[in-house]
């Protein structure tokens, strides 16, 4: 062999070497993926109204159909005029008599409205109110993540779990098919 062609083979040697290594080093090009420090879900909190009816025993006062006491008023006083005729003689017979009347009239009228005040019944009502109910849907993550030596963060639609995969030095943040 002759010189020059040992310096061939040895030059041609070298670049196939040097060539591999650049090769080796752009498809490796630096991390393959980030480390995940951390993962924090993002929550949103959605709230939905709804109705909820009950039946509730309710008392009610009876419907007055002798609003001023008419009734006990004049039975009342008839009764309180009689007993105060049975009293005296002569004018105070008939004072007593208008006295009766008159107390008699002031009785009747309230022991009728007490009777009337007391006069219920019982019915059943529904009665119905808003409620809200409240729960929480993940909308996102807040990734915390080590690439290179440098810390960062980034917004995720998914839990990327222990590792985030790189491409040409960024993240890769959906998955691929997506």
């Amino acid at each position: 062999m002759n010189k020059s062609m040992i310096v061939g083979a040895a030059l041609g040697a070298a670049v196939a070497t040097a060539g591999g290594a650049v090769a080796a080093y752009s498809f490796v090009g630096g991390p393959r993926h980030a480390e995940v420090l951390a993962v924090e879900p993002i929550k949103e909190t959605i709230r939905t109204p709804r109705e909820v009816c009950k039946d509730v025993v309710v008392t009610r006062q009876q419907p007055v159909k002798d609003q001023h006491q008419i009734a006990g008023t004049v039975i009342g006083a008839l009764a309180g005029g009689l007993l105060g005729n049975q009293v005296g003689g002569g004018n105070g017979k008939k004072v007593a008599t208008v006295a009766g009347a008159a107390a008699g009239g002031y009785a009747g009228n309230k022991v009728q409205e007490n009777i009337q005040a007391g006069s219920t019944y019982t019915t059943t009502e529904t009665r119905c109110s808003t409620v809200t109910d409240t729960s929480e849907k993940v909308v996102g993550y807040q990734v915390k993540y080590d690439l290179d030596g440098k810390i960062g963060s980034v917004r995720m639609d998914r839990d990327p779990g222990d590792r985030i995969p790189v491409e040409d030095g960024r993240l890769v943040l959906a998955k691929s098919g997506d």
